[in-house]
């Protein structure tokens, strides 16, 4: 029998996440010139600072392959950054194999078919609610948050609530 969610929640040791869906809203722009833009939000990187801070590790694991997606990863101190990998089982089995973190200890969030054997195969699948019929049906979890909008801040703090952390680290913010 399968432990209840919480519970898991409290051995995940790493977030592997794709990017556009998931820390975007999966929308493309781009300029005139063919500049590429993407819009991150600034709530999920404060949650991936906290649960880093914590020491889970952090993976962005991501069909194309973009600069912007590189500077945001560098700029929060992601762990991974695997580009260009639209089998997104076979890199989260290398990413295992390379930090010796087991699949049951990584939960995976994504929104589309290309994410959904990396949900399947992580300890914790995760959907966002903007993603595909079939992801959300197969994930363990679904945020509230849409891809984008705050829906890896809400996975953050849920892992961090699972390892009953998160009101100290609230509290911490608080005037003294």
């Amino acid at each position: 029998m399968t432990a209840p969610l919480n519970e898991r929640g409290a051995t995940i040791q790493l977030l592997a996440m794709d990017v556009d869906g998931v820390l975007t809203d999966g929308s493309l722009y781009f300029a005139a010139s063919g500049d590429e833009l993407k819009a991150f939000s600034i709530l999920d990187g404060q949650g991936l600072r906290l649960i880093q801070k914590q020491g889970l590790i952090t993976a962005f694991i991501t069909g194309r392959t973009s600069p912007l997606t590189e500077a945001r990863a560098r700029n929060l101190d992601i762990g991974y950054l695997i580009q260009g990998r639209t089998d997104k089982l076979t890199a989260l089995r290398e990413l295992s194999e390379r930090t010796s973190i087991p699949l049951d200890a990584i939960a995976y969030v994504g929104d589309d078919l290309p994410d959904l054997a990396a949900i399947e195969a992580a300890g914790i699948g995760i959907s966002v609610p903007n993603g595909c019929a079939a992801v959300r049906g197969s994930a363990d979890w679904c945020t509230t948050a849409p891809g984008g909008s705050g829906a890896i801040r809400e996975v953050c703090e849920w892992l961090l609530a699972c390892r009953g952390v998160l009101d100290q680290l609230v509290d911490g913010y608080r005037a003294p």
